[in-house]
């Protein structure tokens, strides 16, 4: 009898053990299956995507062009030159308010660089003491692949004590900023950013320019680094061009009390024929740029444009006392807003046409379990690499079906959108680099490839980057000779 429990127990306890090993095998495979190398090249993550139409000309990814021969004139001297020094550093904010993170030049936000369009910008970054290493991004600007600032993509982080030089011409007029790109969620919000303007040559006159940088540092917005209201004086009659960036990780409404506003460029591109609008907010999302005119009133009253529910430029010059108003109920829809123009190719007859679409999942994560994010059914690094060959006219559709909002930028180009849930685009060609895509929205872009190189394409709201919310545009024939990871510890996101 006494065998006989012995035998059971053994087997029971085998029993057990396998049941165990039925139930835990799949989840530590799953798990090790996650782990990432300590170094890697994107260019060997997720997979190639060549969707062609009408004879695309499909392909593959490799090549010998390396990023770091896509630069601007080497032998053309500067216009515009600057140096940055990164510290890691406490700071104290126009307010007093004092804040553990970093600075440029000692401060945060970082020195807002102005250029002329045409002009060749030249900016120095030194790394004097941010431990992770530090890049810069020039967002919404269509720099040379090699100037984009990624770190493990195009450049190695900027180690403590070492420095690297970006160049590019500012070819278009318009608002863009800057950022790190290396640990970017932590090293944006906690201070490693800019504001980049670039003007026209020729200005018109009587006109008050105003760039109004937002940023939440410890939860509280700001405007260029200054709690509360911004005061700017303005004359009666004079038109203000106030530049809306909105740094933030989601979507931010803005709108005007005390006058009618014009919304003029959007994400550094100016639009056709707008319009006056009233009762009605504009969305800027997250990364993205808004630049709005108003026409001071005759009678010297003040005009403030609301930026959030806590912060506002008041424009004014005898006085400045505008209450705040709430939001309007109406949001400006920039697919009717304008007057349609030509746009200098297709989009109806694309080479290529991909599909990014956006979802959740559980599962493993370089190891961590949790909720992720998907691009076309895929976690990272197993997401696409969306190959093209230079010229190019792309056609791609985005759709979110993951619960919530996401801000889509895509680095090096800027995108036509087309259509959003279907309803085609009939106002001005309303030009993205940065697009709000809520939940359960689709859109079609379109866009010409001609800009070569290796390409980010994620969501702004940069927790979600973290989160593995990243895709890559590949032009054919290009290579990176940088790795994730690595001595030079790259960690874009």
């Amino acid at each position: 009898m006494r065998w006989n429990r012995q035998v059971d127990g053994r087997l029971t306890l085998a029993f057990a053990i396998m049941a165990t090993a039925v139930v835990l095998g799949p989840l530590v495979w799953f798990w090790h299956a996650s782990l990432l190398p300590s170094a890697y090249s994107v260019m060997g993550t997720g997979y190639a995507e060549t969707t062609g139409a009408h004879g695309g000309h499909g392909g593959s990814a490799t090549g010998g062009r390396a990023v770091t021969s896509l630069i601007a004139d080497p032998g053309r001297r500067a216009d515009v030159a600057v140096t940055l020094t990164a510290r890691r550093q406490r700071f104290r904010l126009p307010s007093g308010r004092l804040v553990d993170g970093y600075t440029l030049n000692g401060r945060s936000p970082g020195p807002a660089i102005h250029a002329t369009a045409g002009q060749l910008v030249q900016v120095r970054l030194v790394n004097a003491s941010v431990p992770e290493g530090i890049t810069l991004h020039w967002h919404g600007v269509d720099v040379p692949n090699a100037e984009d600032g990624v770190a493990g993509v195009t450049q190695d982080a900027v180690g403590v004590g070492e420095e690297f030089t970006y160049r590019f011409v500012a070819d278009r007029p318009g608002t863009f900023w800057y950022h790190s790109h290396q640990m970017s969620d932590e090293q944006v919000r906690d201070g490693l950013l800019g504001a980049l303007v670039v003007t026209p040559a020729t200005r018109a006159a009587g006109e008050v320019d105003v760039t109004a940088l937002v940023h939440l540092y410890d939860g509280v917005r700001t405007i260029d680094g200054r709690e509360g209201d911004v005061r700017v004086e303005a004359q009666p009659g004079e038109r203000a061009r106030v530049r809306i960036v909105n740094t933030e990780n989601g979507p931010m409404p803005a709108w005007v009390t005390g006058a009618p506003f014009r919304l003029v460029a959007v994400d550094g591109t100016d639009l056709n024929g707008p319009t006056d609008v009233r009762d009605a907010a504009v969305l800027v999302t997250a990364g993205g740029r808004a630049d709005i005119e108003v026409t001071m009133p005759e009678d010297g009253s003040p005009v403030r444009v609301q930026l959030g529910g806590s912060s506002a430029v008041v424009l004014g010059s005898r006085s400045y006392d505008a209450p705040a108003a709430g939001r309007p109920a109406a949001t400006l829809d920039l697919l009717s807003y304008g007057v349609r123009a030509p746009v200098g190719f297709d989009p109806d007859r694309p080479d290529r046409r991909f599909d990014y679409a956006i979802g959740r999942r559980p599962g493993f994560l370089d190891g961590r379990p949790g909720l992720w994010w998907t691009v076309n059914g895929h976690m990272y690094p197993d997401t696409p690499m969306f190959v093209v060959s230079e010229g190019d006219v792309v056609r791609m559709r985005i759709s979110n079906h993951s619960g919530e909002v996401h801000p889509m930028h895509l680095h090096g180009h800027h995108a036509l959108v087309l259509s959003r849930d279907g309803v085609p685009a009939r106002g001005s060609p309303w030009w993205v680099d940065s697009l709000n895509v809520g939940d359960g929205e689709s859109y079609e872009i379109a866009f010409v490839a001609d800009n070569p190189g290796i390409w980010m394409d994620h969501c702004h709201n940069l927790p979600h980057a973290a989160e593995g919310l990243v895709a890559h545009l590949v032009y054919e024939g290009v290579t990176t000779p940088f790795s994730m990871g690595g001595p030079a510890r790259n960690t874009p996101e």
